[in-house]
């Protein structure tokens, strides 16, 4: 079974612990040990001096360095001078005091057998007049050692031997030792203390992760992720005082946001509507206190849904929601929603329907026709079943009110204009095809030409509608060139103020269900009566759709005295090159 997590981490806590405190005691040793050599030597070094400082010494080197021939190893022995150096030993404890003459002949030394050959160690820096320490190893062991010039009395310049002054390493080792105690015993009471805290940490630890596990926690983090990324809609977790903890891709995507989390929801969020949306969201009665009041007032607690925001060129729902635990507020939950996509296809589908609607209204006007000429074939009256021929061919199959409906031959648009014709005349307004119109063969999208027409036609309408002028009329251009469809609608209303593409003109509120924004001065402008337009995502939405068949849909111009607004459009690869062109 595998070692729980929480006791990996208190183990792992004492471990480094201990590996801390191992490498503290031998720091401390290694420096004790250090500065303990170096006193050492530096006692040598005083001992040594004092030693050839000694008149007795000076005077007995000189002597024998001057001597010819040089004393015998058992004159030396029997001399003043190793005794001295063995009373020095004895008071001072140190392991040996080594007196030379000028060419590093030992003249004192503990081994009495030593005295007379020549030092082990190199004597060439001291009898150079130079002091040294060291720590090496002689023939009584290693030792920390100080050599010393020994000057001659007469001739105080002149260099006649050295004092080797050697102190034992026993002295250096107790005494780290000694001073190592208290070390090691407040060592061993930290990693105490420190074996409390490791279970203190990681009872918290238990408790902060509710007892889960790594893998568990591991587990919790993708299914987290999995929800947040994995839905189309935008999620922004806030917290009770309102700072961002949570927000996935398509959140950030949709508000136009910038690393958020951690920031306060003001600094993160720079759109005014949905600020709006949460602070009322904020001020909004807790869910307990909102059922009370609905139940005493005997309303039904369902409310309208809040009105879309326009963001950044897209339609979007936002929705706030309290979290609650217990009764206390743990935070909020904003739901961003786009229905760009969904208004897209609504519209789509409102041109498709028109456009069905049409094709009945022509199929059976054409049906009617089709009885007319076959009664007058069968009633032998071929001359005037002709000449109704003629007339149908003049007009067209079905009698739209749509003047120069014959310049537009493509059967999708004719009849999509036909159907929008008596839209119009129901609402006081005359839509006729322009004298420069000329379409033939037939589309290859006819619901994107028909989306972006019917955007154009709907808000020329509206703006007819809503303008003083009279009569009310919009005018539409159609022209084929090779695979391009080139259109241009031009109404009869007050005109545009501004260009709908700009960002300024596009509002962050849309009308809900019910409202009515304020009175449009021309296609596309805030405020066009009817759900489809009036807040201008449609006219964005037709603009994409055209960019999308690599054309364009803009504003050529605002108005004039004579018209309204006028509105144009391209879009590309719409006719087959070999059907008439």
């Amino acid at each position: 079974m595998a070692t729980k997590f929480t006791t990996q981490v208190n183990r792992s806590i004492v471990a480094a612990m201990m590996v801390v405190s191992l490498l503290t005691l031998g720091l401390f040793a290694l420096t004790g040990f250090n500065r303990l050599v170096q006193q050492t030597q530096e006692s040598a070094l005083r001992i040594a001096q004092t030693v050839a400082e000694t008149p007795g010494v000076r005077a007995g080197a000189e002597a024998e360095s001057e001597r010819q021939p040089p004393s015998t190893d058992a004159e030396l022995v029997a001399g003043t001078l190793d005794d001295y150096a063995r009373e020095v030993e004895d008071r001072t404890g140190a392991l040996f005091v080594v007196i030379t003459d000028d060419t590093g002949r030992r003249l004192a030394h503990p081994s009495p057998d030593e005295i007379g050959d020549p030092v082990s160690t190199s004597p060439d820096a001291a009898l150079r007049g130079e002091e040294t320490v060291s720590w090496e190893r002689g023939t009584l062991g290693v030792s920390a050692r100080a050599k010393v010039p020994v000057y001659g009395l007469d001739r105080s310049e002149t260099v006649v031997g050295e004092v080797s002054v050697g102190l034992p390493p026993t002295e250096v080792w107790s005494t780290v030792l000694a001073d190592a105690v208290p070390v090691v015993l407040s060592t061993a009471l930290a990693l105490g203390v420190g074996g409390l805290l490791a279970r203190f940490i990681t009872r918290r630890l238990r408790e902060r992760t509710l007892g889960l596990q790594p893998e568990e926690l591991l587990e919790l983090v993708h299914d987290q992720q999995a929800v947040l990324q994995g839905v189309d809609d935008g999620v922004v977790g806030l917290s009770a005082d309102d700072v961002v903890t949570v927000c996935n891709d398509r959140a950030a995507a949709l508000l136009g946001l910038d690393d958020p989390v951690g920031r306060r929801v003001e600094e993160a969020i720079g759109h005014a509507g949905v600020l709006a949306r949460i602070e009322s969201a904020r001020s909004t009665p807790t869910a307990t206190a909102a059922a009370v009041a609905t139940a005493a007032a005997d309303v039904a607690p369902d409310a309208p849904p809040a009105p879309p925001l326009v963001v950044d060129g897209r339609l979007v729902y936002v929705d706030v929601h309290d979290v609650r635990r217990d009764g206390r507020l743990l935070g909020r939950v904003v739901i961003v929603r786009d229905v760009t996509a969904v208004e897209d296809l609504s519209r789509r589908l409102t041109a498709v329907g028109t456009l069905a609607g049409a094709l009945r209204e022509q199929r059976h006007e054409f049906a009617n026709r089709i009885h007319v000429v076959t009664g007058l074939v069968r009633a032998g009256d071929t001359a005037e079943a002709l000449d109704y021929l003629d007339r149908v061919g003049e007009h067209g199959p079905v009698r739209f009110p749509v003047a120069n409906a014959g310049l537009v031959r493509e059967p999708y648009l004719q009849a999509f204009l036909g159907a929008k014709a008596l839209e119009a005349e129901r609402q006081g307004v005359t839509l006729r095809v322009g004298p420069d119109a000329d379409v033939g063969g037939s589309l290859l999208h006819p619901e994107d030409v028909t989306t972006v027409l019917g955007n154009l036609v709907d808000n020329g309408i509206a703006a007819a509608v809503a303008s003083e002028r009279t009569p009310r009329w919009v005018e539409v251009e159609a022209l084929r060139h090779g695979d391009e469809l080139h259109l241009s609608v031009m109404d009869s209303g007050d005109g545009a103020a501004a260009d709908p593409f700009t960002p300024e003109a596009l509002p962050a509120r849309v009308p809900g269900p019910g409202e009515r924004g304020p009175r449009t001065t021309g296609p596309g402008e805030t405020g066009a009566a009817g759900p489809a337009h009036g807040h201008g995502i449609g006219l964005r939405l037709s603009a994409e759709v055209a960019r999308r068949h690599g054309g364009e849909l803009r504003l050529a111009m605002g108005r004039t005295e004579r018209h309204g607004a006028v509105f144009v459009a391209r879009l590309e690869q719409q006719f087959e090159q070999e059907d008439g062109r």
